[in-house]
C-alpha cells in the first residue's frame, strides 16, 4: 500500500508557523509599547507570559508539523519524521525563548540602542 506524500500537511504546518507568527510579532510589539509608555515596575522579561508563550508554541507547532512532512516527503517514515523533528523544534524553540528573555533583558537596561543591529553602519 503506498501513502501520498502529506504535502497537505507541510503547507498546514506552514500557513499555522505563519499566522501564529504574526500574533507573536503583535503581541511583543504591543507589550513592548506598554512598557515603553509606563515604565512599569514589571520587566520586560517577565512580559514573557501567556499572551506571548501561546503563539510561541503555535509556530514550534506549526514549524514541527513542516519539518515532519517535509522529512516524509523525503520517503521517511512517519515515526522516524516526528522521532527527527520533535526533538529538534525542542531543542531550537528552547534556544529563541531563551535568547528572547536576554533580549527583552537588555533592551530593559539599555533601551533600543542596546540593540545595536548594526555596529559598522
Amino acid at each position: 500500500m503506498y501513502n501520498d506524500p502529506p504535502y497537505f500537511l507541510l503547507v498546514a504546518g506552514l500557513l499555522v508557523s505563519l499566522t501564529s507568527g504574526a500574533a507573536f510579532d503583535a503581541v511583543l510589539k504591543q507589550s513592548v509599547r506598554d512598557w515603553q509608555k509606563n515604565r512599569s515596575t514589571r520587566s520586560l522579561a517577565n512580559l514573557r507570559g501567556m499572551q506571548l508563550l501561546v503563539p510561541f508554541l503555535g509556530i514550534a507547532a506549526g514549524v514541527c508539523l513542516f519539518l515532519s512532512s517535509g522529512v516524509e516527503i523525503f520517503g521517511f517514515p512517519t515515526k522516524l519524521a516526528y522521532a527527527i523533528s520533535i526533538p529538534l523544534t525542542l531543542f531550537i524553540g528552547w534556544l529563541v525563548w531563551l535568547q528572547l528573555g536576554k533580549i527583552l533583558v537588555q533592551l530593559e537596561r539599555g533601551g533600543s540602542k542596546a540593540l545595536d543591529l548594526d555596529p559598522w553602519g
